[in-house]
């Protein structure tokens, strides 16, 4: 983002092992003080995503899709909660279902519940919206300070995008794969937007393809496309314990082990007609709008509690084998190692480009894949396995913008989806998928 298949098994949620690692990260951790005056029940106001939802593109891509049941549900659920622990629980529960629902309609299993493509990520975010928009317009008919209103988001959240469900096998039989994708973005142009990352990740979730070093399973997240998630710690909480492995469960519950991550790639929509190889990512917050219509400019802030180096370098760098990933023939779009960044060079003051890296001792001011999040949620996670010492590949691939067909690129009058549409949208996805195939296979055998 720029300005062989097998079922998947159960899978345990994580939430209360996650909030302990990254304590200081998690919103689950603030409650109201002893003894305060409890909180009048109000609803919030509307997020600016959440004002987006009531539009005519977003309901007609429920309803083709059968999520449009998703919010009314959940919200009649909330109405005979009877206390906040209750309804955080069914917060987590209906988050975990809605992820399941979104990779099992991905991945061809169960009801299509509409004519839409199954390889759509659309669903999955307006669905998401409406739970987090039933949540705001909850009325409860017990006290509930607004942090614990926030906490049921966060669970919502969480939930609803794999974050707290990765399950990586222990043992070396498989290798494990962890990808990320995002949400659709820039909306306010187009709100038919979808983002091939995401679609990526629904269609990859939990699978096992084949590669030189043997079998490997993936495991995919999606993120949101908003700096202060980031800010918060969202991309740490999720991959530290994959990047540092420990057990699972809480007494009484037996423990068991995840395993640590093979290979790990951050993935996002990047430049017309070609993948790249991001080479190095940089420190720096460009202030392009987010999907709250929020900028932010500045360093890349680090959250308190989690593992970093110190002192914070300006720029990380994959650990991906993209030389190899770029010599193999992964589908029809051409593969690109991006050496490109801009930085200010040291003792200057001004932003230079530099088509080949940066120079000892500049300040970033943009990686290969820009300034945006995208570029940002590589920084964080390369910059997460140099702190704690993993040594396996990972780094940042950027996909091709998926266009709408000829006749269909107007947003004003266009149709939410055609054919050529989801023939690239699902090239995309076969295309990672080989690429992740190359690249693992450069990992050796166990």
């Amino acid at each position: 983002m720029r300005p062989r298949d097998i079922s998947r098994r159960p899978v345990p949620v994580r939430s209360a092992v996650l909030g302990a690692v990254l304590l200081a990260c998690s919103p689950l951790a603030l409650a109201a003080p002893a003894g305060a005056a409890p909180t009048t029940p109000t609803a919030s106001a509307l997020t600016v995503e959440e004002q987006r939802l009531s539009g005519p593109v977003p309901q007609e891509i429920l309803r083709r899709s059968g999520f449009d049941d998703v919010a009314p549900g959940f919200a009649r659920a909330l109405a005979r909660t009877r206390g906040a622990a209750e309804a955080e629980r069914l917060a987590a529960a209906d988050g975990g279902r809605l992820w399941r629902r979104a990779v099992d309609r991905a991945q061809g299993r169960g009801p299509e519940g509409g004519d839409l493509s199954r390889d759509d990520d659309r669903p999955l975010y307006w669905a998401r919206l409406g739970m987090t928009r039933a949540l705001r317009e909850w009325r409860p008919a017990f006290p509930l300070p607004e942090r614990r209103r926030a906490a049921l988001e966060a669970a919502v959240e969480r939930a609803s995008r794999g974050q707290d469900s990765l399950d990586t096998p222990v043992g070396g039989a498989v290798k494990r794969v962890l990808i990320t994708g995002f949400d659709p973005f820039q909306l306010d142009s187009d709100i038919r937007r979808s983002n091939p990352s995401g679609a990526a990740a629904l269609a990859l979730d939990g699978t096992v393809i084949d590669t030189p070093a043997g079998p490997a399973r993936v495991e995919a997240a999606v993120f949101p496309v908003r700096w202060a998630d980031f800010a918060d710690g969202t991309v740490e909480r999720t991959l530290l314990p994959y990047f540092r492995p420990g057990p699972v469960g809480a007494p009484p519950t037996p423990f068991r082990q995840w395993g640590k991550v093979d290979l790990f790639t951050t993935i996002s929509q990047g430049r017309p007609g070609r993948f790249d190889v991001e080479r190095t990512n940089g420190a720096w917050r460009g202030g392009a709008a987010d999907n709250l219509g929020v900028s932010r400019t500045g360093t890349v802030p680090v959250p308190a509690g989690v593992p970093t180096v110190t002192p914070q370098p300006q720029w990380t760098t994959t650990t991906l084998p993209y030389a190899a990933i770029t010599a193999a023939a992964t589908g029809p779009f051409p593969v690109r190692d991006n050496t490109s960044v801009t930085e200010i060079p040291a003792g200057g003051t001004a932003p230079v480009d530099r088509p080949d890296g940066p120079t000892p001792g500049s300040a970033a001011r943009a990686g290969g894949g820009g300034d945006y999040l995208s570029n940002e949620i590589a920084y964080r996670a390369t910059l997460l396995r140099d702190a704690v010492g993993l040594k396996v590949p990972g780094g940042h691939l950027h996909t091709p913008v998926l266009k709408f067909g000829e006749g269909n690129t107007d947003p004003a009058t266009g149709r939410i989806t055609d054919p050529a549409f989801v023939r690239e949208r699902m090239a995309i996805t076969a295309q990672i998928r080989a690429v992740l195939a190359v690249a693992v296979g450069t990992t050796g055998r166990s």
